[in-house]
């Protein structure tokens, strides 16, 4: 992969969950509301100083949220962000840089 080019989708891994775990709180409060499903189905990356994650989430039988989360390089000791999201996707809604 080309740095700064997203990659190819691929089916979340317990990695990609473990980050989903940690930005949930992040996202609930500026929703405003909570989420008793919150399951990574798949993601992108994109290389930059750290790496974006563009990760699609089931939030509902139906209902699926984007999440794009930054994490920082190991060295800086930070956990992922929340930087954006868009909500009202579906199963079936590609993943794409937002």
């Amino acid at each position: 992969m080309m740095p700064g080019g997203l990659s190819e989708a691929k089916p979340a891994t317990p990695e990609i969950q473990h980050i989903v775990n940690q930005v949930k709180p992040q996202f609930e409060s500026k929703e405003n509301r909570t989420y008793g499903t919150f399951k990574a189905i798949v993601y992108k990356t994109q290389v930059v100083a750290g790496t974006n994650y563009f990760i699609k989430v089931q939030v509902s039988d139906t209902d699926y949220v984007h999440l794009r989360v930054f994490q920082s390089l190991p060295h800086e000791n930070e956990g992922p962000s929340l930087v954006d999201f868009q909500t009202g996707k579906t199963r079936d809604d590609p993943l794409t840089y937002f």
